[in-house]
């Protein structure tokens, strides 16, 4: 699109947004069931273009994208009218006599931009909670999955006017054009590098974003843990997706005291769960384009490598990789890998531990597999980090009832459910002050009477 298109869209945006129309919950309600409709109607066609984008498999392609935005809606749908109602608090002694409440609100016109790594889940889900809290919305998904933002640009044209939700396709130049329009709320998934581009230019005009961006997620392993178990749920979280995945473990702290059965069990897993042969499975997926996959590909140490690093470029895939005896100062451990290569490094104490982790940028996902208690405790207490499991991982952004987010340099802000409603929310706050009594201790001239008054009230 052009920048005149963009600013038209934008215009309309706003000049529609304030007329009051998304405001009714009813509208809110039926928006979100056209697009529960048009999602369950093109299902197919949505796992065929992930597919052709990701070499994703039918079932993972409804488990961790198409499943997950269905949930989001159905649960707008029971609780957005709560949500959207007026909220009565307390109201001072001092204040006599009124009635405070909260009013939810909307932003007005929102930006959705999304990555390609989940290019449906990470685009819906936020629009979800966007309209359902009221707002428009304009959707800027991936230039590197082309075949998913086709679909999503063809449903939610189906779905809505382009003064309701609109989307904009294309790459670096209409992010760019986008960004510098005024926009009331800016939701961005993605890299931290052009994380700090969109809240520069948010800055201009004071807009608030939530940001979920990235980072080296660790996963810890001591000596208490169930090792089998731990190996089959690592190996899950880390593979899907072929590691393209924010919230995957990028690297292995393993206690050394179990190290070497650790890497046996993974070995196992790797083999049960993708097979001898993972190039040929055809449900595992495929590096997004040949850029990242010759990233990844200098990233594998072959000295190093215990389990995996063949790879085929016809395919853009990569085997399930295990690299051993790494250290924090090897290459793979100088950026988010976002692919399926497992570092696997060392620990012999949980406070040695949890230094390292504090002392790196706070990562998005922490993951912690013990049966000690005292080391959840302490771990979970101590490190700094976005949200987590303990003794699984990923699952936890599987849910509506806990927002999902990032901390420090892996982002700000949250959302999912009601954190994902409040997320796209302003909350005004509200005294309506009844006119039948006027208390006159807050007027001057000041007196000493009216004095003991304001203290007696404000202790």
């Amino acid at each position: 699109m052009t920048e005149q298109e963009i600013k038209t869209i934008v215009t309309r945006q706003r000049k529609y947004f304030q007329t009051g129309s998304t405001l009714p919950v009813n509208t809110r309600l039926n928006a979100l069931r056209r697009l529960y409709t048009a999602i369950s109607g093109s299902e197919k066609e949505i796992h065929e273009a992930l597919k052709k984008d990701l070499g994703k498999s039918g079932f993972e392609s409804y488990m961790c994208e198409t499943g997950l935005v269905l949930e989001e809606i159905s649960y707008m749908l029971k609780h957005t009218a709560r949500f959207a109602r007026e909220k009565r608090v307390r109201t001072p002694l001092a204040q006599f006599h009124s009635r405070s409440f909260q009013k939810p609100s909307p932003y007005g016109v929102t930006l959705i931009m999304s990555p390609w790594n989940y290019p449906f889940m990470l685009t819906l889900s936020p629009l979800v909670d966007a309209l359902a809290a009221g707002n428009t919305a304009v959707v800027k998904p991936s230039a590197y999955s082309p075949n998913t933002s086709e679909v999503l640009r063809k449903i939610l044209s189906q779905c809505f006017e382009p003064q309701y939700v609109a989307v904009v396709t294309g790459g670096r130049a209409e992010n760019t054009c986008l960004l510098h329009e005024h926009f009331d709320y800016i939701f961005f998934t993605g890299s931290q590098a052009v994380g700090k581009e969109v809240m520069r230019n948010a800055a201009e005009y004071l807009t608030p974003v939530t940001l979920e961006l990235g980072g080296k997620s660790p996963c810890i392993v001591d000596q208490t843990a169930d090792i089998r178990l731990a190996a089959r749920r690592v190996v899950f979280g880390k593979y899907l997706n072929c590691g393209q995945t924010c919230v995957a473990p990028d690297y292995i702290y393993c206690q050394r005291s179990v190290k070497d059965t650790f890497i046996k069990e993974v070995q196992k897993q790797i083999r049960k769960q993708y097979g001898r042969h993972p190039l040929d499975n055809p449900d595992y997926g495929k590096i997004i384009n040949e850029k990242h996959f010759d990233r990844i590909l200098g990233l594998i140490d072959e000295k190093k490598v215990v389990q995996g690093g063949g790879s085929d470029r016809k395919t853009l895939r990569i085997e399930p990789t295990v690299m051993d005896n790494v250290a924090f100062s090897d290459p793979v451990m100088q950026e988010e890998i976002f692919g399926p290569v497992m570092p696997i490094l060392t620990f012999d104490s949980i406070d040695e531990v949890i230094h390292r982790v504090n002392a790196m940028p706070h990562p998005l996902a922490l993951y912690l597999f013990t049966s000690d208690k005292k080391t959840e405790k302490k771990v979970i207490s101590r490190c700094g980090f976005g949200g987590g499991c303990i003794n699984d991982t990923i699952i936890h952004l599987a849910t509506t009832e806990m927002g999902f987010g990032g901390f420090g340099e892996s982002g700000m802000g949250a959302y999912h459910g009601k954190i994902g409603f409040d997320t796209f929310t302003h909350y005004k706050s509200i005294v309506d002050k009844k006119t039948w009594l006027d208390l006159p201790m807050r007027y001057q001239p000041y007196r000493k009477l009216h004095e003991k008054m304001v203290r007696f009230f404000l202790k």
